[in-house]
């Protein structure tokens, strides 16, 4: 892992996400390195040669910066992450994330977190000052399967822990891994585990196999899977089918949930 203390000249950025008028990302790089996550594309920004969830760029001044440039900021909704997990492990260490909130908590912009580890729960202290909305990521409600595509994030059963402590909270369900997450019946137990744990709101999402994931994709799957991967990224109609299994299911649950594509 190559760890890299840099400074910024910006740390918040105008956000192309639907609802979210703002990014703030106190990390470059995630060591979480999931296999499928979009994000490798900061690579070509930063000319990292590391495998993507090899590197970390620690954003150390990022806290400072904040503080200036919130002053000159119309009032709007900040996502923390959207190219990264604030919470990653170095967070634990470093606590940008956390002196980050301590600067928003000030000022009266809602923040929505997004995360795949239970560590958000040590900022409790500010983040239920604040009007926050902590997300967590699921992909699959299967530890066997969470090894395979998300190794260095969270377990799932530390997720499910940290859902039942937090008040405003919601779940990313995505992206739905093909084979492994997108039949009709574990669409149901991921939704009922959800339920249990008395989520309300739902944001679900398919995979994206854009040319750079495809590429990372293909190192770490097996012929079998691969194959079928292959005619998915190639299929129009999955999409389609995907969302009418996704859409069954939900009627016989009462979540708000918005659906990606």
């Amino acid at each position: 892992m190559k760890i890299k203390e840099v400074y910024c000249k910006s740390v918040l950025s105008k956000s192309g996400i639907y609802g979210v008028e703002y990014a703030l990302n106190p990390y470059t790089g995630c060591e979480h390195g999931c296999i499928y996550c979009y994000a490798i594309f900061m690579k070509k920004f930063k000319e990292h040669k590391e495998e993507w969830g090899n590197f970390v760029d620690i954003k150390i001044n990022a806290p400072t910066i904040l503080s200036k440039e919130i002053k000159k900021f119309q009032r709007g909704s900040i996502l923390i992450s959207s190219v990264t997990d604030p919470y990653q492990p170095l967070e634990r260490k470093y606590e940008i994330t956390r002196k980050c909130l301590y600067v928003l908590s000030k000022h009266d912009f809602p923040v929505t977190f997004l995360t795949k580890s239970d560590l958000v729960l040590r900022d409790l202290d500010i983040i239920e000052k604040m009007n926050a909305d902590v997300g967590f990521t699921f992909t699959t409600v299967e530890e066997r399967v969470r090894k395979i595509f998300e190794p260095k994030a969270s377990s799932i059963e530390k997720r499910f822990d940290a859902l039942e402590k937090i008040e405003n909270k919601y779940v990313f369900f995505g992206p739905i891994l093909p084979e492994f997450s997108d039949s009709e019946e574990k669409i149901r137990e991921a939704f009922t585990k959800f339920e249990e744990r008395n989520v309300k709101r739902l944001y679900i999402d398919r995979i994206n196999l854009y040319p750079n994931v495809w590429e990372r994709m293909k190192k770490f799957l097996d012929y079998k899977t691969l194959i079928k991967y292959q005619k998915i990224r190639k299929s129009e109609e999955y999409p389609i089918i995907l969302r009418r299994r996704v859409m069954d299911v939900l009627k016989d649950f009462s979540f708000e949930y918005k659906i990606g594509w």
